[in-house]
């Protein structure tokens, strides 16, 4: 029954994912009855963890939690990563996420060697990209994460554990709770599955210690922030904020060849955007900036690519113009990387477009602030003040030592000159 449950949830996510694009909510009214069934189980199991009937645990080192209520893409890994920079050059970070479509199960590190099919795409990105300053772990049992991160020899440095997508993971009760908010699909005018887009009731967001309005538009009104502001209608101890998205440098996925920016890209220029995202609209709206030659080829979110993907992203390639390029995505590149039967064309003209966050109305300053008064003040239980006692500890035994006198040292020749 739970595999049915489960294989059909997916199937409805699918669908959704494929029809649902743009500025605006979809709402299937048809399947608002479905909804209000969905809706009972999710209020139910809610109710369960707010009365206690069923435990969340929380841990006495700092953790932070990023995720949505809504499917589809919130740009959970932009915010992440952005959590990463803040914080790994002052704490060891890990990353713990469920490995979404991965071949693997159970906890799993990431190492050396390791492919997206071990870990999957997400994790795989961060890890090429952080991997030599971080831990990244996965593990759907994100309680049995946390404790093999805190005690396992490689990672019991670990001083600061980010939780990828666990919004809903409610077995664990984070110190810090962001949830993220597509700009283009408020929660407040959105409806549960299969209806809308909602995986939980938008009551949900009231667990939310920050919530993030995410992939706003640069040029966004001072009143757009206040009607979003009000409209959101969060509680005082909630802090709201609001990022946008910045393109970086295209990367090869394939050669050495040199990054260049979307800005040397011309109308000239024919490009085929690859992508396995579940919102990939927003990404060809902006490359048409640059040129209107754009062959589209999307799949659905975290496909796994098959031979037959293969030959026909090698033939639809191999029949544009010249002046040509590929186009995909860091979390789609990571699951290229390790795909056989691309062809050298391919290979040669196939770049990763890498996106940032940053915060609007001047508010990352402030965001940094919070997270780093967190972690700080929440490290006096974590390994990070563990390993400061011991220090402390050693410090004070090489000054007492250095204190005793020499009798201590060379009792004998002591003794004689008594």
């Amino acid at each position: 029954m739970r595999s049915a449950l489960f294989l059909f949830f997916n199937y409805v996510v699918y669908l959704i994912q494929e029809t649902l694009e743009g500025d605006f909510i979809k709402i299937r009214k048809y399947l608002l009855p479905l909804s209000f069934i969905y809706g009972l189980g999710v209020r139910f199991r809610n109710m369960l963890f707010d009365t206690e009937m069923l435990k969340s645990r929380s841990f006495t080192m700092p953790i932070i939690s990023v995720g949505n209520i809504t499917v589809g893409g919130a740009g959970k890994t932009p915010h992440v990563e952005y959590l990463v920079r803040l914080l790994q050059d002052k704490v060891r970070v890990a990353v713990l996420s469920r490995g979404y479509k991965r071949r693997t199960k159970g906890y799993f590190l990431a190492d050396a060697g390791v492919t997206s099919r071990e870990i999957g795409d997400e994790p795989y990105q961060m890890f090429l990209k952080y991997g030599k300053n971080i831990h990244v772990a996965v593990n759907a049992n994100r309680c049995e994460g946390i404790e093999r991160l805190r005690y396992d020899k490689k990672t019991r440095d670990t001083d600061v554990i980010l939780l990828d997508d666990a919004y809903q993971h409610r077995y664990v009760k984070p110190g810090v709770n962001i949830l993220l908010v597509d700009y283009h699909r408020l929660i407040v005018y959105d409806k549960l599955l299969p209806a809308g887009c909602l995986r939980e009731p938008k009551e949900g967001k009231r667990r939310a210690d920050v919530v993030i309005v995410t992939k706003c538009p640069k040029d966004l009104r001072p009143m757009d922030f206040r009607v979003i502001t009000k409209a959101m209608d969060l509680y005082p101890y909630q802090k709201l904020f609001f990022t946008t998205l910045n393109y970086m440098d295209i990367k090869p996925v394939y050669t050495e060849t040199l990054n260049f920016s979307l800005k040397d890209l011309t109308p000239e220029h024919n490009i085929l955007v690859l992508t396995g995202i579940a919102s990939p609209r927003h990404l060809l709206l902006d490359l048409q900036q640059y040129t209107q030659n754009i062959v589209p080829m999307s799949y659905s979110d975290h496909h796994q690519f098959t031979p037959k993907d293969v030959a026909r992203i090698n033939n639809t390639f191999d029949a544009m113009p010249k002046k040509r390029i590929i186009i995909t995505t860091e979390k789609d590149a990571a699951r290229l990387i390790n795909t056989d039967g691309l062809s050298n064309d391919v290979r040669e003209h196939m770049y990763s477009l890498p996106i940032e966050i940053s915060f609007m109305l001047d508010q990352g300053e402030q965001f940094d602030e919070f997270i780093l008064s967190y972690v700080h003040k929440n490290s006096k239980n974590s390994i990070l003040s563990l390993r400061k006692n011991e220090e402390d500890r050693a410090k004070r035994k090489n000054e007492d030592s250095e204190d005793e006198p020499e009798a201590n040292q060379h009792p004998v020749q002591q003794r004689i000159s008594f």
